[in-house]
């Protein structure tokens, strides 16, 4: 098999990229995303192109399957920004994916594509995938889902396969994620275990994750296997307060979540912080997924526990730890984070504005 990665070059690309390069099935991958890696593994090609307005089609040529995963999280401030770069692309890659006759795609979509739960009973693929509407990334992930119904209405002849992920961490995006979705202020040093005696949670905080290798396998099996439709995909056990706070070494202290929504509102809008207080709502109202369709029908299961993933991207916290890809460089935002402070901590991405790929 040929196989093309679109947005291999971040945390679940890396992973998906390294996947599939141990796929017996798979011969050949291409990985495209803005700006390349310094390496790359052996027997993968690189392809610089930006799915918001290069011609795709001629890289998908020949290729047996298309793995979409391009995604921009900033600027938070400017959501017609995002909205080009995953809507707008996605529809330009499904495009570029009919016109190129490649037989199936499969594509990122998140826990974030879900509707808000009723309770923590846990849901399947079925479960209604309208986001939350207040949030940008919720909001183009419901959308995407349906931009995929519609492609899959059209072309019946391609197999469209849409991965839905929860949190998905690793050592080597510990900056990443601390740029992206934290900020210039916060100290590495402080985002590790037994740094704080009490650690404030908001009431009802609980949260799914995967390790971004585990998820690059996931990604890989469907691929490979003749699946189609969408994979819930999540290691167990589900993050709550209690598992939190032994992971952190602390004791919970727990808040209402509206005194947490008005400060990260007031960090939001003073350009403190880069996430938006719609994202955090969203947050609280996120499903426990059932994972049983993708360990059956993909014979996947993950490797690392959900504890042991969250205790190695903080490890990664401490120790300022990034990848050889542009968006996961420890150095991204330059020296004494320069570069975060410079692009309006949410106004700007900051990586992509000072010439590396945000994919």
């Amino acid at each position: 098999m040929r196989v093309v990665v679109v947005g291999a070059t971040g945390n679940i690309g890396t992973s998906v990229v390294s996947a599939l390069a141990g796929e017996p099935a798979v011969t050949s991958v291409l990985g495209v995303a803005r700006r390349g890696p310094s390496t790359l593994p052996p027997g993968v090609e690189f392809a610089g192109a930006d799915v918001r307005g290069d011609d795709l089609a001629p890289l998908f040529r020949n290729a047996d399957a298309v793995v979409h995963l391009a995604w921009l999280f900033q600027p938070t401030h400017r959501p017609e920004v995002t909205w080009r770069a995953n809507v707008i692309g996605t529809q330009r890659v499904l495009t570029a994916v009919a016109a190129a006759a490649v037989p199936a795609v499969v594509c990122a979509s998140s826990i974030g594509a879900y509707s808000p739960a009723r309770d923590d009973r846990p849901v399947d693929e079925s479960w209604p995938t309208d986001g939350w509407p207040l949030a940008a990334y919720t909001r183009e992930k419901a959308y995407v889902e349906r931009v995929l119904d519609a492609f899959a209405t059209e072309h019946p002849e391609i197999r469209v396969v849409r991965m839905r992920p929860s949190f998905v961490f690793q050592r080597a995006s510990a900056s990443e994620q601390r740029r992206l979705f934290a900020g210039p202020l916060v100290p590495h040093p402080l985002v590790r275990p037994g740094v704080v005696p009490v650690l404030p949670l908001p009431r009802g905080l609980r949260m799914q994750a995967l390790h971004s290798h585990d998820a690059g396998r996931a990604f890989a099996r469907a691929v490979v296997s003749e699946v189609d439709g969408a994979f819930n995909i999540a290691a167990d056990p589900v993050l709550d307060r209690e598992r939190l706070g032994e992971i952190f070494a602390a004791r919970t202290v727990e808040v209402p979540p509206s005194a947490v929504r008005a400060a990260l509102t007031t960090a939001w809008r003073l350009r403190l912080a880069p996430t938006p207080p719609g994202l955090f709502d969203a947050l609280l109202r996120l499903p426990i997924m059932d994972t049983s369709r993708a360990r059956t029908e993909l014979d996947w299961t993950p490797r690392h526990t959900a504890t042991d993933t969250l205790r190695e991207m903080l490890d990664g916290f401490k120790a300022n730890a990034g990848g050889d890809t542009p968006p996961l460089a420890p150095d991204a935002g330059g020296r004494w984070r320069i570069r975060e402070f410079a692009s309006g901590v949410g106004g700007r991405d900051p990586v992509d504005q000072w010439g590396a790929a945000a994919h």
